[in-house]
């Protein structure tokens, strides 16, 4: 994933595409001392089948009876109490929240793929293009004001935009920082008054 929770990432975040081989969008990879697995659903089952070939991967097919999800796998095969170390910009607090519930002490801090991908693509850099208001329908004036009238009924005086589809449509931009996505990485905060 990515910090935005995003099904196609750019190349600095293909970290499971690079350990493993598998190159669908969706998937978890987990790795402990003695044994790794791969979560995906079935859009993906005979792809990672191939790919995972020969890797010591294990596959677990997501939503077929019987198996069990990441945090629940984690908790048969460590002991109570062990340490999952992730990236937590990549995980989602309810993911982090659901190792805790599994008896699993969390350790968001770790960006372990930085120690050990040496040639690591860099974060893009591409400029964002702006997307011309005869396609977009509504200036950017217009739609934050939009939000804004929102934010006035919710009373919050903050909102916090973290979806990369949604920053390209308030802003009227576009860009290229994810293959086949035209879309920017960003984060945007929008505040009332």
């Amino acid at each position: 994933s990515d910090p935005h929770n995003s099904e196609y990432v750019a190349d600095y975040w293909q970290g499971r595409c690079w350990i493993s081989g598998f190159t669908g969008t969706a998937g978890s990879l987990v790795i402990t001392q003695k044994t790794a697995g791969l979560w995906t659903d079935g859009r993906y089952f005979i792809q990672a089948d191939e790919q995972l070939s020969g890797s010591g991967i294990d596959l677990f097919r997501t939503g077929d009876p019987g198996v069990l999800n990441w945090p629940e796998w984690l908790k048969q095969v460590l002991p109570q109490g062990s340490k999952v170390g992730f990236d937590g910009q990549v995980v989602t607090l309810d993911q982090a929240q659901e190792f805790e519930q599994q008896g699993l002490v969390i350790a968001p801090d770790n960006d372990l793929l930085s120690c050990i991908w040496l040639d690591r693509p860099t974060l893009p850099l591409d400029s964002a293009i702006e997307h011309d208001v005869k396609y977009a329908g509504l200036s950017t004036t217009e739609k934050l004001a939009q939000v804004r009238s929102q934010m006035a009924q919710q009373k919050t005086d903050y909102q916090l935009l973290n979806s990369l589809d949604d920053i390209a449509w308030l802003f009227n931009i576009r860009g290229t920082d994810v293959d086949y996505c035209p879309v920017v990485l960003g984060t945007v905060l929008v505040i009332f008054g």
